[in-house]
Parts: structure tokens; C-alpha cells; sequence
């Protein structure tokens, strides 16, 4: 089969070639999928530099995200049969012709999504409904402030709050990327956060400020969500794409009556197995009854991974970017 296969790890995907390499067999408790598509995420590429907290030893092929068909079944496999449809995956090996994972760690493709949808739909759409639910236990009306609304992560939580009945202002750098959002989501507010944007979410707020503040950005888009998070409100941090790590002055959270929480949704999960099957079957029952609406940026063939992982790299992408291997 072919694949993409990282053997060295080094910046720039100097390590990384798409070869011919033996089709898997599965282990026990496992099933072999035929891949039909399988999502970029930033671990994705991290993972070629070793700079993911996630280190598989090379060669290794990266993809945590895929969904396709069955092809094949591990011993004591009882749940799954030859030709299910399904989405899912483990830590790697999503970006080749076949894949094997856990099949506890599958899902039955929603009719209502493709492929490509199912397959970028788990990671953004469970940190989104951890960080949502779990975390800040959002009411219906409250000010949900997305920034990097744009990205997979983002993008799957302005979705997910509007949903959920909250008031949504979607945030981002690029006023090309926002018209994108506001056309097909239609969240209450966009703001561009070129030049700030504290004074502006006061304004949208009624002077209150967000009550929740999802931040997978970091570095001067934190600093300043502190200055327009309400009372009593939650800070949720996703992660930090910016590249700086910032720093709370805690006496703003004294003043200020907010929470800051950090955010796992895989760690979630492990720490508390029942609440995480429950967050998974709730999101995907979200998605087989058609409340969410999961975007794909572009789709590539397993040829053109460079600039697939490209459009995450270089900011260019609203929602998830998939890899189809047979393009």
C-alpha cells in the first residue's frame, strides 16, 4: 500500500516521503480500514519535527484522524463486520491506503456527513464539547468568544456553542476568513483582532465582556482576553498556535472573579472513561441527527501532502483540510 512515511525527524518535512509499504494486519482488538479520507490536524505536523508530547518511533505514518470502510478484523473483533463505514482512528497512521486502530476507538459514519466530514469531524468537535460542557458548563445565552474561529478547533466551537444556544462572536485576524464564517454559521458577532479587540467585545457584550472565552491561540490574544472575560467567567485554553506561552497576573482573576482552564479532551477522557464515552456518544449523536455542520477546507491526494499540511501550516485554512489516498 502507499503511505506517507516519516523516517527521519526533521523541520520542513525533510523526513517524510509518501512509498510503497506492507499493508497491516490487525491485531487483536483491532480492524483494518480502508482509508477514504483522513484529516490534517497540527499534531500531524508536529509529529515530523518531534515536537509533539506524542513521540512514536520512526519510520511511523502520521494521521490521528481518518474515516473509511472495514477491510478486515482483529481477533475477539465482535462489534464491527466487513463493510461498515466508519470514523475514528488512533494517534497515527491515517495518511495511507489502509489503517489499522483500536476498534473501540471507531465510530459508525454518520449518513448525514461524507467521508471527508466524518473524518476531521472527532478531535475538534470533542475538544469543543469538553471544553464546552464539561469544562465551562455553558448555559443557553451566554457570550461565547471563539478566537481562532477559523480553524478546525475553532471553527467546530462556534459551531458547537450555537448549537448549544449560546450567543456566538466568532474572532479571527482575516476579514476573508470571517465572511466565510458569518455566511455559513451565522454566529451573532465577527470581530477582526488586528489592532485589539477587548473594547469591541465590550460593546457587542452590552459592557458585560464574553462569559466564556475559547482560546487555542495563546500569547497577546490571551492577555487580552482577560480584559473582556465577564464576572464569574471562564477562560477555556485549547492550546497555543501563537508560539508564546503567556502568563496570568492572577490578581486580574482575584478582581475579576474568572477561571482559567486548560483544556484535554483525550486526557479528559482517560482521567474520567465513562464521562468520555459519554462526551464521544454525545457528539456523534449530534452529527447523525444533522445539528452540526462540519466543514472541509480542501481535499488533497496522498501525493499532494506537502501542501495539505501546508494550509494548516501557513494559516490558510477554514475548517479541516483531508487527505484522500486514492486522488
Amino acid at each position: 500500500m502507499r503511505a506517507l512515511v516519516v523516517e527521519e525527524l526533521a523541520a520542513e518535512y525533510a523526513g517524510c516521503v509518501v512509498k510503497d509499504i506492507p499493508t497491516p494486519d490487525p491485531r487483536p482488538g483491532e480492524v483494518l480500514i480502508q482509508v477514504k479520507a483522513s484529516a490534517v490536524n497540527f499534531p500531524d505536523l508536529m509529529q515530523t519535527r518531534g515536537e509533539h508530547q506524542h513521540k512514536p518511533q520512526v519510520p511511523f505514518t502520521p494521521g490521528m484522524e481518518l474515516a473509511g470502510e472495514v477491510v478486515a478484523l482483529g481477533e475477539g473483533v465482535t462489534q464491527w463486520k466487513v463493510g461498515d463505514q466508519v470514523a475514528g482512528g488512533s494517534r497515527t497512521g491515517g495518511f495511507a491506503e489502509f489503517a489499522c486502530s483500536p476498534a473501540a476507538a471507531l465510530h459508525r459514519k454518520p449518513e448525514t456527513l461524507s467521508f471527508g466530514q466524518a473524518a476531521g469531524y472527532q478531535v475538534a468537535y470533542l475538544t469543543a464539547w469538553v471544553a464546552l460542557v464539561s469544562r465551562a458548563k455553558v448555559e443557553p445565552g451566554a457570550w461565547v468568544l471563539v478566537h481562532g474561529a477559523a480553524g478546525g478547533v475553532g471553527l467546530a466551537c462556534v459551531d458547537l456553542a450555537r448549537v448549544l444556544g449560546c450567543k456566538v462572536i466568532a474572532a479571527s485576524a482575516s476579514d476573508a476568513k470571517l465572511a466565510i464564517i458569518e455566511k455559513e454559521y451565522q454566529p451573532d458577532a465577527i470581530v477582526n483582532v488586528t489592532g485589539g479587540f477587548k473594547d469591541k467585545v465590550k460593546e457587542i457584550t452590552g459592557g458585560r465582556g464574553a462569559d466564556v472565552i475559547y482560546d487555542p491561540v495563546g500569547g497577546d490574544i490571551f492577555d487580552e482576553s482577560v480584559r473582556c472575560i465577564a464576572f464569574d467567567g471562564a477562560i477555556l485554553s485549547i492550546g497555543f498556535t501563537s508560539g508564546r506561552l503567556p502568563v496570568l497576573p492572577v490578581n486580574y482573576a482575584l478582581i475579576k472573579g474568572f477561571s482559567v482552564m486548560g483544556v484535554r479532551a483525550g486526557e479528559y477522557g482517560r482521567q474520567f472513561p465513562e464521562k468520555g464515552r459519554a462526551n464521544n456518544q454525545a457528539i456523534w449523536d449530534l452529527a447523525a441527527e444533522g445539528q452540526v455542520n462540519p466543514r472541509v477546507h480542501e481535499t488533497f491526494g496522498l501525493n499532494n501532502w506537502r501542501p495539505a499540511f501546508d494550509t494548516l501550516a501557513d494559516r490558510k485554512v477554514v475548517g479541516k483540510t483531508i487527505v484522500q489516498p486514492d486522488l
